[in-house]
């Protein structure tokens, strides 16, 4: 049974675990360092701001700097009061609107001033009023009482300060190495796929349309990034800072902490309908987001066509139709995503706030315990924080079906049969080849080859000719293993192929195809394709042994010269020589003509024959004709017919047989002329 997405994606992430590990530890400080913010400054406004709102004891002198001097008496602050302190009476600072007082006795904590006339203040507590003494005090006396409060504020406020700067380098290298944690992932699933893409076989690639498989590699690929670089960081984020906020709102009042984790498992019900929903328009989106990429990649390729037949109209109706289904299930995830994101937080915030304002509301009505301000900033603050992440991963919960719908399509790729490439040596091969009995079908029991049978010795050249469909091209295509026969044997050098990786088939086998297909590059690199083997010199010595320096050095760089897209600056000739040129730089001891000579001008045709007796020395050759003229030199001529060999024989030897190969010759040549003597 094979693992979820989830846990396959999660596999990839333990890859960088270092990082992420240490990532994770430069959150947790950062979140712990800034949630510390709302406690300092509960402690600010408690105890230093509203905390002159107290009782003050007269002292009779002046022991440390919390005692002040007003009105030529020593004041210290009740809960400030040590042993060597002398009390000799009681006051009480009392706020009203923005007026303050100072009562010259202790009254209750809950009391509240009525009015106030000269020296005389009514108070009310507990439903009962009462007439003291007491002043009115200006600015400057306020000044005062403040004035031991002002070295801890700025004590703790730079203590604040100095964690929310702390805090932002530990933020900085958690996005860092997240990031970079994250990239390296995303390299390592890149690598793994384009990997997997080299080892499949050909069958794979003939069922599928090249847009398909580019973007499982790009499109797909870059949605899971997103995963890693954001969407993990966010959830991470967010959890992280969620717990530290749960633990704060939990010592500061347990009741109402209790009450707010209601929100956890709303978030998690909705990201499981979230999921339900999402998954199934997303895998509507990527399927059809690679069927564009593979419309659009056919049509750039077949423009010409598309153009000269007069078809862009219905060109553009079938790009509509994909477009118009890709549109309808974005709009289906646009309304599901607007239905979580702001939406659904701000409900559950607006009902936390009501929560937290009943809570503290029914406990003042009811006479219990009144909050002070610094507890009520420090929870508005801590709730206000809470809902930030929330937001956050809502927000994310799209980004997340993306990715995991984009890693379901990722690992199908991964998990397509592939045979490793593995560069196990092996000396070079005379090129002895031998088809024992060979039958092969594309399709189950439908044989395009039956009981084929010859033998190539090492250094002859065997043309195969037939009419299109005969099977000429799936003999190549099982020599080069870039399939296997369901029946029979192929042997090299008396070895079966089958025994030999596909590595060690082609390691001594080069191929020259009908439409050579040339690198974006140089003249250069599309000889050596890079290859530290293949020197400049060699490479050179191999352009001008077929010919190719004729074009070559008449362009402005000559070697050096840019060559852009499969080579539309050179002639079908030209890109032709050039890919003769590359069999011949590499050497190989069996070399395949897969009708490379089919689509070549009269000419060009000379060169192209030159060329090929340049690279016959000292190789085995097959040689897939159609022009039958290019093939009369051969060792042997193998004539097809519906995936069997009908004739055999030099051209001399079929010409006199006066079969199916005299019969292709004289349509080559025109009824009008006459056949030489044979």
């Amino acid at each position: 049974m094979k693992p979820s997405t989830e846990k396959r994606l999660f596999q990839y992430a333990l890859t960088s675990k270092k990082y992420i590990l240490i990532g994770l530890v430069c959150l947790i400080i950062a979140v712990g360092l800034e949630l510390t913010g709302p406690f300092i400054a509960k402690r600010v406004i408690d105890n230093h701001i509203v905390g002159i709102q107290t009782n003050w004891t007269q002292v009779e002198e002046q022991h440390d700097t919390d005692t002040i001097r007003f009105n030529g008496m020593f004041l210290k602050r009740a809960d400030r009061l040590t042993d060597q302190d002398q009390l000799v009476s009681q006051h009480t600072l009392l706020q009203s609107g923005k007026n303050f007082y100072l009562v010259n006795q202790e009254v209750p904590p809950n009391s509240s001033v009525q009015s106030a006339n000269d020296d005389r203040i009514t108070i009310s507590y507990n439903n009962t009023t009462e007439q003291i003494n007491g002043i009115k005090l200006n600015v400057s006396d306020l000044y005062t009482f403040f004035q031991p409060e002002i070295s801890p504020i700025v004590l703790l406020l730079g203590l604040y300060l100095g964690l929310i700067l702390i805090a932002s380098i530990f933020q900085y290298f958690k996005t860092y190495l997240l990031q970079v944690s994250a990239n390296k992932i995303i390299q390592r699933m890149r690598n793994d796929v384009f990997q997997r893409v080299e080892e499949l076989p050909m069958n794979y690639f003939v069922k599928r349309p090249a847009g398909k498989i580019v973007a499982r590699v790009t499109n797909d690929t870059e949605a899971i990034k997103e995963l890693y670089v954001k969407v993990l960081e966010t959830f991470v984020n967010g959890f992280v800072y969620m717990t530290g906020i749960f633990v704060a709102l939990f010592l500061l009042n347990a009741s109402l902490a209790t009450i707010c984790l209601i929100v956890i498992p709303i978030l998690f019900v909705w990201m499981k309908l979230f999921k339900k929903y999402a998954s199934k328009y997303n895998r509507v989106i990527r399927s059809t987001n690679s069927e564009i990429n593979a419309s659009i990649n056919e049509s750039i390729q077949g423009m010409p066509i598309i153009q000269a037949f007069r078809r862009t109209n219905e060109t553009q109706g079938e790009f509509e139709q994909l477009n118009t289904r890709h549109y309808v299930y974005q709009k289906k995830m646009i309304v599901l995503s607007a239905l979580t994101s702001f939406n659904l937080v701000n409900a559950l915030r607006g009902v936390a706030f009501v929560a937290f304002i009943w809570f503290f509301g029914s406990n003042a009505l009811s006479g219990g315990s009144l909050i002070t301000a610094g507890v009520l900033y420090a929870f508005v603050d801590y709730l206000t924080r809470l809902f930030e992440p929330m937001t956050q991963i809502v927000n994310q919960l799209p980004q997340l079906e993306q990715a995991r719908v984009a890693g379901a399509r990722v690992f199908e790729l991964l998990d397509e049969k592939g045979e490793k490439i593995e560069q196990l040596e092996m000396n070079r091969i005379k090129g002895d080849v031998l088809f024992d009995n060979v039958s092969f079908a594309y399709e189950k029991d439908d044989y395009i080859l039956k009981n084929v049978n010859f033998h190539v010795k090492p250094g002859e050249t065997v043309a195969f000719v037939g009419h299109t469909g005969s099977g000429k091209s799936s003999i190549m295509n099982l020599l080069f293993r870039f399939y296997d026969p369901q029946k029979g044997s192929i042997k090299i050098d008396g070895m079966e192929t089958s025994t030999l990786t596909r590595q060690q088939v082609r390691h001594h086998i080069g191929i020259v195809l009908q439409d050579p297909f040339i690198f974006t590059g140089t003249v250069l690199s599309n000889i050596t394709l890079n290859d530290p083997a293949i020197t400049r010199e060699k490479a050179i010595a191999a352009l001008k042994a077929v010919g190719a320096d004729q074009f070559i050095e008449r362009l402005p760089n000559q070697y050096d010269e840019p060559v852009g897209e499969n080579g539309s600056e050179f002639s079908t000739g030209q890109r032709q020589l050039l890919s003769f040129a590359r069999a011949l730089a590499f050497d190989p001891a069996i070399l395949i003509l897969d009708e490379a000579t089919a689509n070549i001008d009269t000419e060009t045709e000379g060169l192209i024959q030159e060329a090929m007796k340049v690279l016959a020395k000292g190789r085995t050759m097959l040689v897939i004709a159609h022009r039958l003229s290019t093939i009369q030199h051969a060792d042997e001529i193998i004539v097809l017919e519906r995936g069997q060999i009908i004739e055999k024989g030099t051209h001399q030897e079929l010409l006199q047989q006066r079969g199916n190969y005299y019969q292709m010759y004289k349509m080559q040549q025109g009824t009008s002329n006459k056949i030489p003597a044979v």
